[in-house]
């Protein structure tokens, strides 16, 4: 246990737990937005405003950072989860927006499937995020978020496959995969944030 001699700025926390917070209401957002009958252009424009927000708070984060003097634990650590949690939402945004931009029909049911894992890993990392403060009982949750992560990619290698059996004419095909792509990358972006509170957790420790 570190010995700390000055008071920390525990505003990081509240920060972590907005951002984190964030993710849930968007990844909630996408799965509602892209079933049958959807307004899909409205939700991708309240994505993209739910990823400003958690620009801003990235942001916040960052300026608090170059005025704060001591932290509640290293300043590349706050550094990283804070941009990698940014990361999940702008890859969400990013797969929303392709559905608009590729006017992509009917999506496959592995599509709903994988979001409905973006879904859980948000809920979990957003429930884990207020045990920052004390570094306990955080273990569970790394664990779930990489079993989910495993679950999504493979989901992701049957959705590959299925798109390229020749169910799919070519054109639709590479919009799916790109689609698909950006969903993936939300799942690995989820366990990054995971392995980055495991870290922080294994160093305050």
């Amino acid at each position: 246990m570190r010995l700390r001699l000055a008071p920390r700025d525990t505003s990081f926390y509240d920060h972590f737990a907005a951002a984190a917070q964030n993710l849930v209401t968007g990844a909630e957002l996408l799965a509602e937005g892209l079933k049958p009958g959807a307004d899909r252009a409205a939700v991708a424009a309240r994505l993209r405003d739910i990823e400003h927000a958690s620009d801003e708070i990235t942001h916040t984060v960052m300026r608090a950072l170059n005025s704060t003097f001591v932290t509640p634990f290293d300043r590349e650590d706050i550094y990283r989860l804070a941009s990698r949690l940014d990361d999940v939402m702008d890859h969400m945004e990013a797969a929303a927006d392709l559905v608009v931009l590729y006017d992509i029909g009917e999506l496959p049911e592995e599509t709903h499937r994988v979001i409905d894992v973006l879904v859980r890993a948000a809920v979990v990392t957003a429930d884990a995020m207020p045990g920052l403060r004390e570094m306990k009982g955080l273990e569970a949750y790394w664990i779930e978020v990489n079993r989910l992560e495993n679950e999504a990619d493979q989901i992701y290698r049957r959705t590959v496959a299925k798109l390229f059996s020749g169910k799919y004419d070519a054109l639709t095909a590479l919009k799916l995969k790109d689609l698909a792509d950006e969903l993936e990358a939300a799942a690995d972006a989820f366990e990054d944030v995971a392995d980055t509170i495991e870290t922080i957790t294994v160093k305050e420790s």
